[in-house]
């Protein structure tokens, strides 16, 4: 559901306003309007420096992660302290970080030279000022050895300074005076020798070294950069809320507007009287556009960050997200295909608790995505691609419903739970419009609901003749429910206007059509991961017969494979319930979306504290 808000206007001198800024970010829970994006020169300095601190982040973190194995191996080597500040430390760490890609640029351009000089051998920068004091010019050339001819030695004075993988490399005298005219196509010679450029290499790689080593130190104090990043964002939040502070009397008074949950209301208004303050209070409207907070229950705040992948509902809409959240666990499971990975990811979800407890949130959504998967996948009764039924003749034999179900049965399911959802939906817009704007906005969903299950009845029965309905029922259902599309889909006006926009609605079926075999994606996926199962299944026992070593080969083919289809199953699993819930779900139950998140003016204090 969505929290309540209270709006409130508070009336200052232009004097007290950052005052005022600061003791509300003391506070902690007043979001006061202001602009999301940088107004002016100071304040995108601000975001600009949010911006490399977070880069600075990143980067150091990948340095931790790269740390060569010898310093991970160190365990008894303490931290190198850092005495500075969160603002020294980025400033040294962008310092090595720019050396660092200047280090690298060198080492390309030099291992660049260094393997154009290599083949020219060793020479130094004396034996050419020797030639240049004789007065000689000299040329370079380079081709293959089978080319060059014995005469060019007797005509030019030619010297060949080595000869690698079929190529040499010569250089020609130019005799001052004499034209020059030798039959080859010069090429650059190496400004410098091999040997000093090694050396210069050697050096540039030491300094690279000298620079990692230093910034893999600075890497262990990532918490002090994101706190200074978190102090530049607080300090970014509060200059934006001053800034949107409406002028009143020729700038000597400002006027502020925020939003605070109604539950909180009260701790805020004895602030503001203990402050001696003007404000005006009253309950947020739509137009206000007031910030969303949601408010769930334990489990359906589980999936709150999914829901988050798309969009905030609108103040005046409802939060689908506790009526969405057992279908999208559903349906995971249903693409997920296997109870063997759904006993994976409840096993994970319960022992990373254990080990991140940071993540204890996101470790118990995965938990009841590998409770919905086991859930879901003891129909067609699949356990690590193995039929249950294979290998327990019961179930075969007593064709129970359970761990039984064929692939034909499961396409039905697959379309029958997707139906189910559309209906659902619908059912839901209706209760909602009937509440928020009326008994008449409500009518249509409802008929649109009727229509569905009437349909889905009507093709059941011609497949299974007892499904089929009474004739007057049947008969009562398409008529109430294409009444109730026809007048009731745009409730204002007169009933010759409603009853063409009910006409044009009508044409909604074929997108009903259209979610109903969206809804196949579950049986594809599911059965798809069952069948890559049972592929890896064969392959592995099929190395068994392998003489000494076939049982290893076997479990090591098991692990590998499962654990690949496992990752390939999880991700459409993820991907393909969140359309199924952001396209035909919110489509049908009429959602807009559209709303901005509640985000107080917070102090790091009161950050910690949350």
């Amino acid at each position: 559901m969505i929290t309540r808000m209270t709006k409130y206007s508070f009336v200052l001198l232009s004097q007290q306003t950052q005052e005022f800024l600061n003791r509300l970010q003391e506070l902690g829970m007043v979001d006061i309007n202001r602009q999301e994006k940088a107004v002016d020169q100071h304040s995108k300095e601000l975001a600009d420096k949010i911006l490399v601190t977070n880069q600075c982040i990143t980067k150091l973190i990948q340095v931790a992660k790269d740390k060569t194995s010898d310093a991970k191996d160190k365990t008894s080597e303490l931290k190198e302290s850092f005495d500075g500040s969160g603002a020294s430390l980025l400033k040294e760490a962008l310092q090595w970080f720019s050396r660092k890609e200047l280090l690298k640029t060198g080492i390309h351009t030099l291992t660049e030279q260094l393997s154009a000089a290599e083949p020219w051998g060793a020479f130094t920068h004396r034996d050419v000022e020797r030639i240049q004091e004789m007065g000689f010019t000299f040329h370079a050339y380079s081709m293959p050895v089978k080319k060059v001819s014995p005469e060019w030695e007797k005509k030019y004075p030619l010297h060949i300074l080595n000869r690698v993988n079929g190529q040499a490399y010569f250089i020609v005298l130019e005799v001052p005076g004499e034209p020059y005219d030798f039959p080859g196509n010069e090429i650059p010679f190496p400004s410098l020798p091999r040997n000093e450029l090694q050396e210069r290499l050697q050096e540039k790689e030491g300094q690279l070294q000298e620079c990692t080593k230093r910034l893999e130190a600075l890497s262990d104090h990532t918490d002090l950069l994101k706190a200074h990043a978190a102090h530049l964002s607080s300090g970014l939040d509060l200059y934006l809320a001053g800034t949107s502070a409406e002028k009143q009397v020729e700038g000597h008074i400002d006027l502020l507007t925020g939003f605070v949950p109604s539950v909180r209301k009260k701790e805020l208004e004895s602030f503001l009287e203990k402050e001696s303050l003007y404000y005006i209070s009253s309950p947020a409207d739509i137009e206000d556009n007031p910030p969303i907070k949601l408010k769930n229950n334990w489990f359906t705040r589980l999936f709150e960050p999914i829901g988050d992948l798309y969009m905030l509902p609108r103040y005046n809409e409802l939060d689908l997200t506790p009526y969405f959240a057992p279908f999208y666990m559903l349906f995971f499971g249903f693409c997920l295909g296997d109870m063997g990975y759904g006993l994976v990811f409840m096993i994970l979800g319960l022992l990373g608790k254990r080990f991140f407890p940071k993540m204890k949130g996101y470790l118990n959504l995965v938990f009841f995505l590998g409770l919905g998967s086991v859930i879901m996948a003891a129909f067609p009764g699949v356990i690590f691609g193995v039929k249950v039924a294979d290998i327990i003749p019961y179930v075969k034999e007593n064709n129970t419903f359970l761990f039984n179900l064929s692939d034909m049965k499961m396409f039905w399911f697959a379309i029958l739970f997707g139906l189910f959802q559309i209906v659902f939906a619908r059912i839901l817009t209706g209760i909602d419009s009937f509440i928020r704007k009326g008994w008449q906005h409500g009518m249509a969903p409802f008929g649109w609901a009727i229509l569905i299950v009437w349909c889905t009845i009507a093709y059941a029965s011609m497949e299974v003749p007892s499904l089929a309905l009474p004739k007057t029922v049947s008969l009562g259902m398409v008529i109430l429910s294409v009444a109730l599309i026809l007048f009731f889909s745009k409730p204002e006006g007169p009933v010759y206007k409603r009853l063409g926009k009910g006409l044009w609605a009508m044409y909604d079926i074929t997108g009903v059509f259209g979610d109903m075999l969206s809804y196949i994606r579950l049986f594809g996926l599911g059965t798809a991961g069952a069948i890559l199962g049972m592929v890896f299944n064969s392959i592995a026992m099929s190395l068994s017969g392998v003489p000494y070593v076939g049982w290893l080969l076997t479990i090591i083919m098991l692990l590998f494979g499962h654990t690949l289809v496992l990752a390939l199953n999880s991700l459409g699993a993820f991907v393909h319930p969140m359309r199924l819930t952001f396209v035909e779900f919110y489509k049908n139950a009429g959602f807009t979306g559209g709303g901005r998140g509640y985000k107080p003016l917070t102090s790091l204090s009161n950050k910690k504290e949350q």
